[in-house]
């Protein structure tokens, strides 16, 4: 609720019955309101068809509310010299309406909530009609000092109409704070799952890094097993033959087709006379490959220890005899 500073001067009356229990009975909420130098009070028109049901506030006023009771927030502040108060909400162009013109709005209106409230108003017009007059009643208590003001015993319909709105919002907030709590409990809820998947997440990358770890350490011991593993070597006491010749080459280096050409036609010579001293030119005309690939071919059973050279013989032809070790 918001209202400017300025309150009624001194000596005026003072309103017997309190303008925002009054609105409370009339529409079941605590409407802004601003309450003018002199007295009168204004409210935002938008905030009464609210509470009220009005989906359309522009229609509901030109429908119920005459232009003297209505008018817009620029207007009413500045007749007074009064500033437009802070916040978003309070547009200048924002329509407000008077105590009538709310009157008007609640009595226009159809809910139910409303009933209590048109119920006393038909009875002030009757009493009114019938005696000339209404009158608030005293409250039991009254203030003891001089000046103070009078206070009126509400009427009994606003009266009980404010208690029902009050329980029902009491009740509305007793729901709201069960539904916040359950909604904590929820947020809690779902915090703690999720810090347990978090967990989960944790301890099944520890658990893979050392599945990784353990890997590695098989890995390196295998290598290290196949370092220590000596190499197969040639049975020195068995006299070699062409074949187990052919296939110790064969383990020891992948053999081309040139390569497997040039060893089938060396290895029964180093086989049956200790020595190879054939000319490469003999070699590459019973092979069919040229000088120089049988050269290579040469080159790659030595390099693979299949081989050794012994020097040449006296026309100058290399000399090659089998690596046994």
């Amino acid at each position: 609720m918001n209202e400017p500073s300025q309150r009624p001067e001194a000596g005026k009356r003072y309103e017997a019955i309190d303008v925002g229990d009054f609105v409370y009975a009339a529409t079941g909420d605590r409407v802004r309101r601003l309450t003018m130098p002199d007295g009168t009070h204004w409210f935002p028109a938008v905030d009464v068809c609210k509470n009220l049901g009005y989906t359309t506030p522009r229609k509901a006023l030109i429908d119920h509310v005459p232009e003297e009771h209505r008018d817009n927030l620029e207007t009413v502040t500045g007749s007074h010299c009064l500033s437009i108060p802070a916040g978003r909400t309070w547009r200048r162009d924002l329509q407000l309406i008077d105590l009538q013109g709310l009157i008007l709005l609640v009595n226009a209106c159809t809910k139910p909530d409303c009933a209590p409230f048109k119920q006393w108003a038909a009875e002030v017009i009757e009493t009114v009609q019938r005696e000339g007059s209404y009158t608030l009643e005293e409250a039991e208590v009254q203030p003891s000092q001089p000046g103070a003001p009078i206070a009126y015993a509400l009427p009994e319909q606003i009266a009980e109409a404010i208690v029902r709105l009050e329980e029902r919002n009491l009740h509305a907030d007793e729901q709201l704070a069960v539904a916040q709590h359950r909604s904590i409990a929820l947020q809690e809820q779902i915090l703690e799952t999720q810090r347990e998947m978090l967990s989960t997440q944790h301890a099944t990358l520890a658990a893979q890094q050392a599945i990784a770890l353990a890997m590695e350490r098989i890995a390196d011991r295998l290598d290290a097993l196949a370092l220590e593993r000596p190499a197969p070597t040639a049975d020195l006491s068995t006299p070699p033959t062409t074949e187990s010749v052919l296939a110790d080459w064969r383990r020891r280096l992948s053999v081309t087709e040139d390569v497997w050409t040039v060893a089938v036609v060396i290895a029964p010579v180093l086989v049956e006379e200790g020595e190879l001293r054939r000319p490469l030119e003999s070699i590459a005309a019973r092979t069919g490959l040229s000088v120089h690939r049988v050269n290579e071919c040469l080159r790659l059973l030595r390099k693979h220890a299949c081989i050794r050279s012994q020097g040449a013989s006296e026309d100058g032809a290399p000399v090659y005899v089998l690596n046994r070790s």
